[in-house]
């Protein structure tokens, strides 16, 4: 079977043929500054990257020339569209009505549509890439995988907001969480080489990267996980604050007099390790400065330690222990100095990391020293193929 997988922003859109004989990527890329005339795409295939210019003034525009590179005949892996299977979407925002993976229809479409107000940026964006997907392909089945659904199984009292419980009824608002696909990926991942029954196991997945979350999976189901109704939460990121006292907000507009919006993309856009450190919103480089001794920066990889780790100790509480923990995501698989700093942290709850086993950058392995009571993992994240797995799982149904 092959799946072509899409993940559609509102300007972009990403794509992977995988053929799930051998789970093998046929080809991929991505599509840029979609809506614009300056629009490009980069396409990958047999090792080689393509770069062409091409306007697309639309997703349809954009997908029907993405698969045209599929079966162009100077580089193609199929022969015709008819080859492609069936096609997964990675979907953002289903509220609280949708709660697993699901076959495409107009009532998903709906719920889309009605979640679009918590995911603007997001929902109007997946939405526009089945419409393209059903006017170039036609009648071909298409699956939704929702960041949202894997986190549907946290108990009402760990979601619940502690503001009036009208706000709730009225206009959803609770913890959702995201990165759902990662943190189901890598967990699943898990439990295959420990070659274990994953509702034996209490795990805490850290996807850190641009966005990053952590998340408590006991028996193989998300039980808590750090962002909250929207992607800003939980923990501080590359640009964004994460959690904060909320009076802070109020203080600063009132001070600034800024406004809703502009409150918004400082929150966004200028906050997080970037806002502290006043450096470029690259890890790397914040990292770099930091070991060259910069206050700033110093603060600022402490500070995200600190949150990360305080997370995962948290969440010992949420399933009364941890066997596993696991790294991913950009920064997780890549920058080995925060990988032992957060599990410094944690060494009274018995997590002893390997230093000579922790210096790789994305590869799958233990981390951990034998004697560590909680083991360490880096697994590097394939939310893409999750959502072929998932794509194929419905399809086959």
């Amino acid at each position: 079977m092959k799946i072509l997988v899409l993940n559609c922003g509102s300007s972009s859109l990403k794509y992977q043929l995988i053929d799930m004989e051998k789970e093998e990527v046929l080809a991929s890329g991505k599509y840029e500054r979609i809506g614009e005339k300056e629009a490009f795409i980069t396409h990958k295939v047999n090792g080689q990257k393509i770069q062409i210019n091409n306007p697309a003034y639309n997703h349809t525009e954009a997908i029907e020339f993405a698969l045209k590179q599929l079966t162009n005949p100077e580089y193609k892996v199929i022969d015709s569209l008819d080859d492609i299977n069936a096609v997964g979407h990675r979907l953002v925002h289903g509220g609280e009505k949708i709660a697993e993976s699901v076959i495409i229809d107009d009532t998903v479409i709906k719920v889309l549509k009605e979640c679009s107000d918590l995911a603007p940026l997001h929902n109007p964006a997946c939405i526009l890439g089945i419409e393209a997907c059903q006017n170039v392909m036609p009648n071909k089945p298409m699956v939704g995988v929702f960041d949202t659904a894997f986190h549907q199984s946290i108990p009402k009292q760990r979601y619940i907001y502690p503001i009036p419980y009208e706000y709730y009824k009225k206009y959803g608002i609770r913890k959702y969480g995201f990165h759902g696909t990662s943190h189901m990926f890598v967990s699943r991942r898990l439990a295959e080489i420990e070659n274990k029954p994953i509702e034996s196991m209490k795990i805490v997945t850290c996807h850190l990267g641009q966005g990053s979350s952590i998340c408590a999976i006991d028996g193989g189901k998300s039980v808590d996980t750090s962002m909250g109704l929207t992607p800003l939460g939980g923990i501080p990121m590359v640009t964004r604050s994460g959690d904060l006292d909320p009076s802070i907000l109020i203080y600063i507009m009132k001070k600034e007099k800024i406004s809703v919006e502009d409150m918004e993309k400082i929150l966004n856009k200028q906050s997080g390790v970037q806002g502290i450190s006043g450096l470029a919103p690259d890890f790397r480089e914040i990292e770099s400065a930091a070991n060259n001794g910069e206050e700033k920066a110093i603060i600022a990889m402490d500070n995200f330690k600190y949150a990360v780790a305080s997370y995962i100790a948290k969440y010992a509480v949420a399933m009364n222990g941890i066997d596993y923990i696991v790294f991913t995501g950009g920064v997780g698989e890549n920058q080995i100095n925060i990988r032992k700093g957060i599990c410094e942290q944690l060494r009274f709850m018995g997590v002893d990391i390997d230093e000579e086993a922790n210096n790789i950058r994305s590869e799958e392995k233990l981390v951990s020293k034998p004697e560590s009571k909680v083991k360490v993992y880096v697994i590097p994240t394939d939310e893409e193929l999750m959502i072929a797995k998932e794509t194929q799982r419905l399809v086959k149904m």
